[in-house]
């Protein structure tokens, strides 16, 4: 038991690791090639942060292990929503909210959870038809992500010049196997671990794993909050919740299909869309978010997590 304890910890810290200098390291790649910020923001760094749970899910998915493929997405956006956005709207909610940049972006959550509502409750599992849909919407979201906006071009010259880029590369290629070991071990151990314990996969995945997996994001809210740059975590939090349904069920399902559960229909998918309405529509409709915002966020994460167990 002790055992499997220390191998969960070390796949949290490899995906911890690994997440942290595969964002870095695929930035300054996109810096040097002249790429401008707003579309490393909106596209790498939130895929960056995301693949922890890309590689967990489509792991998990190989391994049957249905449950934490579907519980770790839903789980993620949770977390991400209800736990490191409700922190961060607390401390210091956003004051001056991009409504367009937001609204968009919400609209292609809420038909992406649609897809995932749907699909699971009339065909009861993910296969290909709807993995070629939440795939194909990353495709469109990415291109609307990099068209929207035309200004903010990264500085080229002598600091682009100083980057290595094959220097990069090899990181981003050691970085992608840390992530790769990090999420075998955590899948294999977390089900080792369910199953010690009696707690459902499920609860593992939506908890345990969906918090580790997350950690990325939660590094970028901190990193930001001090740097007193509040909207680009909330930024990232949104692309990369976006993302949890596109790519993370839409992968899995792609390649090899996953069947969620009851609950993660019934429970998980609505109280991840009502956490990103709470946090969303408040700054479409005033423009700005609000402590109230963070505080209920935060209680409704803490009244979660503890009727999971």
């Amino acid at each position: 038991m002790i055992f499997t304890v220390l191998l969960f910890i070390l796949g949290l810290i490899l995906i911890i690791i690994a997440g942290d200098r595969f964002v870095d390291a695929a930035v300054a790649i996109a810096k040097a090639s002249g790429i401008s910020d707003i579309v490393i923001g909106a596209t790498i760094v939130s895929l960056g942060t995301t693949l922890p749970e890309i590689l967990v899910s489509t792991t998990a998915s190989f391994s049957g292990s249905a449950d934490i493929a579907v519980g770790n997405a839903f789980g993620s956006i949770i977390c991400n929503t209800a736990l490191i956005a409700g922190i961060v709207m607390l401390i210091r909610p956003e004051k001056n909210a991009d409504r367009k940049s937001i609204s968009w972006r919400i609209l292609f959550f809420f038909v992406a959870v649609a897809v995932c509502f749907l699909f699971g409750l009339r065909t009861g599992s993910y296969g290909l038809v709807s993995g070629v849909i939440l795939v194909g919407m990353f495709v469109v979201y990415a291109l609307v992500s990099i068209f929207s906006r035309t200004s903010g071009k990264s500085e080229g010259g002598p600091g682009a010049q100083q980057i290595s880029v094959p220097k990069n590369i090899l990181i981003l290629i050691i970085c992608a196997a840390m992530l790769f070991v990090g999420a075998r071990l955590l899948v294999t151990q977390g089900t080792k671990l369910a199953l010690a314990l009696g707690v459902p996969e499920r609860v593992v995945a939506v908890t345990f794993i969906a918090l580790g997996t997350s950690l990325p994001e939660l590094v970028t809210a901190i990193s930001s909050l001090i740097k007193g740059h509040a909207d680009v975590s909330i930024g990232n939090i949104l692309g990369a919740n976006l993302i949890n349904l596109l790519l993370v069920i839409g992968i899995p399902a792609l390649l090899s299909g996953v069947t969620p559960s009851a609950a993660a229909l019934t429970t998980d998918l609505p109280i991840a869309a009502l956490s990103m309405a709470v946090l969303a529509l408040p700054m479409i409709a005033f423009r700005r978010g609000f402590r109230v915002q963070g505080a209920l966020l935060l209680a409704g994460y803490i009244a979660y997590t503890i009727t999971q167990f």
